[in-house]
């Protein structure tokens, strides 16, 4: 059987892009001799839809899209698609009224419909709020070969796998002892000169992150290894919101060896024979230096869906000089295009000739345009406004915070008058401690680097520089500032990075007790503990940010929900 993997980026709630793009796939697959197509899970309506699945009108346009696709595509009896969406529920046990289905269509309808039966509750996921989990789950026949569909996390729960399942029930192992069962009563429903060929099929919305590829391919190998089967597994591609979704399709053989690889970050078509299957591929995702460029094309997708899909083209960022707005404003160009990216220089009296020049030099070597409006003057209004009020105080936190939000004014006003977005500058380092301005340097609509610590953010400027420098070699060597006073360090506020973020990624994506940092790093309790009660103090600035694209097993968001009122004991 010649199947086609179509790793397509959809929208949530295009129902007519949607459908443009399965049926283009479609063609494409028939005219290069597949029978059967199959994309990712949710593909009609987008992933993840969210609360619009409470939507009647949501699920009916589903439904209707489903059935223009059926006629469409399958009327000829070419070719069959194999396609993630919404129905209705069968029933409203649980208050649930919607399913999350694999469709099968061919001839022009309906044939076959697979419902989700493992529903993902941590993380970034939320599907038992939605979705009716299927009580049982059974195998498909298409042109005389039995096929086992899942979807997603339906092949995450394998016991051979994983040390610590979230589920009791493992779809694919009781789909494989279906197949037994029914290949000794009915041995003549094999393929002819195929042998007794065990073919798994997944449809999957697998967000990336950074590791992920390399897990998903190693749990898909064990799977069919231990069933002897077949394992394709397509995945959707694109960013929607904070999720970015890698692609990475795969064809495994029975042996656990990968026979065709779709794209990273880039929509394909790929196409295997189970009757015939090519010789192994070499993976392109199991080295460390892979996983820098796979966090890069992450971002830079995720930048772009995010302002396109949002119905936008311009970005607007605010170019201090430093490091980490160097990286967005790299990322966005590639993303958007030299063209749409507008760099600000806003300095103060605070700010060094060196940050100007970089900034400066920064936009140059990025061919983007620069403007540089000095903030001096309105910010001696708004301490002079404040006088009254402020007299007989030091100058202090109020007036290094008061200057970044009228830089965050003013680069708001720029994108609303040029119908642009900010994208904030901001890095997962200072978001967990708090080292960031409410209304300052946090407005805007996108947080690109909100999940990349301080120093990974300098392991991608060099990757931004592979090919040439665009980042300022001075942006990458200086001590990191903020500039908001005379003389300043991150370090008068913060450890070394090389010491925080370790720190960090245990307590923040690890969920690990103080007092297991600091023995397992080597570190003063005390500092640790310091550390902590930074993270727990900024929660409240956290759940005011703008969405953060999300590359790491834990960032913030969605995916890591705590109170703002708490008294933490570390």
């Amino acid at each position: 059987m010649k199947i086609a993997l179509a790793q397509i980026n959809p929208t949530v709630g295009d129902f007519t892009g949607n459908t443009a793009k399965i049926l283009d796939f479609t063609a494409r697959a028939k005219a290069a001799g597949a029978e059967l197509v199959i994309f990712p899970e949710l593909a009609v309506c987008g992933y993840p839809p969210a609360d619009f699945l409470e939507k009647d009108s949501f699920v009916a346009r589903t439904g209707e899209a489903l059935v223009q696709i059926a006629a469409a595509a399958t009327s000829d009896g070419g070719i069959a698609v194999l396609c993630g969406g919404v129905m209705p529920a069968a029933a409203t046990v649980g208050g649930k009224h919607v399913r999350n289905v694999a469709v099968l269509l061919e001839k022009g309808g309906i044939s076959f419909l697979q419902q989700k039966r493992l529903l993902p509750f941590y993380d970034v996921f939320d599907e038992q709020r939605y979705f009716e989990p299927a009580e049982r789950q059974t195998l498909c026949h298409l042109n005389g070969q039995q096929l086992a569909i899942t979807i997603c996390e339906d092949a995450w729960n394998d016991k051979t796998f994983w040390p610590r399942r979230f589920y009791r029930d493992d779809p694919v192992e009781e789909q494989m002892a279906q197949w037994d069962a029914s290949a000794q009563r009915h041995a003549e429903t094999h393929v002819a000169g195929c042998g007794e060929l065990r073919i798994i099929l997944n449809i999957s919305a697998s967000p990336f992150w950074r590791g992920k590829r390399v897990l998903r391919a190693e749990m898909l190998s064990s799977i069919a290894k231990r069933h002897s089967a077949f394992v394709a597994m397509v995945n959707q591609v694109g960013g929607n919101d904070s999720l970015i979704f890698d692609g990475t399709s795969l064809a495994i053989a029975p042996g656990g060896e990968i026979v065709a690889q779709g794209k990273s970050f880039a929509e394909d078509l790929i196409l295997f024979d189970a009757c015939n299957p090519a010789p192994a591929v070499e993976t392109s995702f199991e080295d460390e230096s892979s996983e820098v460029q796979a966090t890069w094309d992450a971002l830079v997708l995720g930048t772009r869906d995010y302002v396109h899909k949002c119905g936008f083209s311009q970005a607007v960022i605010g170019l201090s000089g430093g490091i980490d707005s160097a990286l967005v404003a790299a990322i966005a160009v590639e993303a958007l295009g030299k063209e749409n990216v507008l760099g600000v220089g806003m300095p103060s009296q605070f700010s060094s000739q060196g940050s100007i020049d970089d900034g400066r030099g920064l936009a140059e070597n990025l061919g983007i345009r620069f403007e540089l409006l000095p903030i001096g003057d309105v910010f001696t209004a708004y301490t002079q406004t404040l006088d009254p009020v402020f007299a007989g105080t030091p100058f202090g936190l109020a007036e290094e915070n008061l200057q970044s939000r009228i830089r965050g004014a003013l680069l708001m006003a720029i994108a609303n008058k040029f119908n642009a977005l900010v994208l904030t500058t901001g890095n997962k380092s200072e978001m967990s401690t708090g080292y960031c301005t409410l209304y300052g340097d946090m407005v805007g609509a996108l947080a690109v680097i909100g999940d990349v610590m301080k120093t990974r953010v300098y392991e991608l400027s060099r990757y931004a520089n592979r090919n040439g420098i665009v980042i300022p070699v001075a942006t990458i060597e200086k001590p990191p500032s903020a500039e908001l006073r005379p003389g300043q360090m991150d370090t008068d506020s913060l450890p070394p990075y090389s010491v925080l973020d370790p720190v960090l990624e245990a307590y923040v994506e690890r969920y690990e007790s103080a007092n297991h940092i600091a023995t397992a790093q080597g570190l003063d309790p005390a500092l640790v503990q310091s550390v902590i009660k930074l993270v727990e103090r900024s929660e409240y600035k956290r759940q005011q940010a703008a969405p953060v694209l999300k590359v790491t097993r834990k960032s913030f968001g969605l995916g890591r929900r705590f109170p703002i009122a708490v008294k933490v004991q570390v």
